[in-house]
């Protein structure tokens, strides 16, 4: 009964979506080499860059704080969806059928669900505590312990709200007992089958709205708060000449990466979300032959923000900075002492959490 219902709600998807299915719609050489290459450089890149901030970070005590534990679990989502999602899609895009198994079949979806919101909710915690600590700088401070709870109520969260990937991916036969004259392959696929198109839709809807809409609008209201305080505590300190213009330079430093957080947020995952909106409520919008090309530039897309957030998060830190040179310059047996930015109180810079001790002994002021 199990199976006549499965068979019966794949002919209706299949039947759903108007496309020429006997059209040939294989990629050109020159596409499936861009698409290898781009592909191969983000796996590299953002496998490479937050490996390099986790180990830093887990490395030093000093840099255990509550901004930096929120990042490496940010991190450590990105790592994931490298190993896991990122050859998987590739694979998959380029062969055109599934040749890794029913298990990767339901991993690979439902991981990258829970890579994606840990990711998401890893954004707003940083924005939140960095709200909490430069808005109100006399109120409550989350604690150390409390970002590790945190952190796991957080993949919790993910893995609960994941569960329909896990649930409803499927290894089948395309085009399997069709009333419609079409050549049946024998070479698998890996599809979602919901019980119907409105669960489908119910749920990727929610999605858009909890992963994307929602989160996108918290942390701007944030960081706008965050910037409107910087502003006025820059015009405070304008009287001190000598300190202001070291100010000037840490506010618009930490400016920069505020507003690079939320636009690059948005410009990696907008094309997706759109593209998945458009496909669950009027697919016919998308044609045939340009489906899964255009699905591979916003997958793309998306997947780039596991390159952009090391840049921002670690490698404009220039503590960071001086942390990783030293860690590979003590590898090489060249031992150096790295001196650290003293950034005023009144500067409140992100870079290492306040009361920090650096490593020559000076305090140094983080959100």
């Amino acid at each position: 009964m199990e199976l006549q219902h499965s068979t019966n709600h794949n002919q209706a998807l299949w039947k759903e979506i108007p496309w020429d299915l006997t059209e040939d719609c294989s990629l050109s050489v020159s596409g499936t080499t861009f698409l290898i290459i781009a592909y191969s450089t983000v796996l590299a890149v953002g496998l490479i860059g937050n490996s390099c901030l986790v180990f830093v970070i887990t490395r030093h005590k000093e840099m255990h704080n509550v901004t930096n534990i929120f990042i490496v679990n940010l991190s450590c989502s990105d790592i994931l969806m490298c190993i896991i999602c990122l050859p998987v899609t590739i694979i998959y895009t380029l062969m055109d059928h599934w040749i890794l198994g029913n298990t990767l079949c339901k991993l690979t979806p439902y991981i990258q669900c829970i890579s994606i919101t840990v990711s998401i909710f890893s954004l707003i915690l940083i924005a939140m505590e960095r709200y909490q600590l430069i808005v109100h700088p006399t109120g409550w401070k989350p604690l150390v312990r409390q970002s590790y709870l945190a952190v796991a109520v957080t993949w919790i969260v993910a893995c609960l709200i994941s569960v329909p990937f896990l649930l409803y991916s499927v290894l089948t036969l395309p085009f399997q007992n069709l009333s419609i004259p079409l050549p049946v392959s024998d070479h698998l696929i890996c599809m979602e089958l919901w019980p119907s198109v409105k669960v489908r839709r119910a749920y990727t809807t929610s999605l858009l709205i909890f992963q994307f809409l929602l989160p996108l609008a918290l942390i701007m209201v944030c960081y706008l708060q965050i910037y409107l305080r910087l502003r006025r505590r820059k015009d405070m300190v304008e009287r001190g000449r000598s300190v202001t213009e070291k100010n000037n330079k840490g506010s618009a430093r930490i400016n920069i990466m505020l507003f690079s957080i939320v636009v690059v947020f948005a410009l990696c995952w907008l094309p997706l979300n759109i593209f998945n909106t458009v496909f669950d409520w009027n697919h016919e919008a998308i044609p045939s032959c340009g489906h899964d090309v255009i699905f591979s530039f916003c997958h793309l897309a998306a997947m780039a923000s596991t390159c952009v957030n090391p840049i921002i998060y670690g490698f404009l830190n220039r503590n960071f900075q001086k942390q990783l040179k030293s860690t590979l310059l003590r590898c090489r047996c060249w031992g150096v002492a790295e001196r650290y930015e003293i950034v005023p109180l009144s500067t409140v810079s992100t870079e290492v959490t306040k009361g920090s001790v650096t490593g020559n002994g000076s305090i140094s002021i983080n959100t």
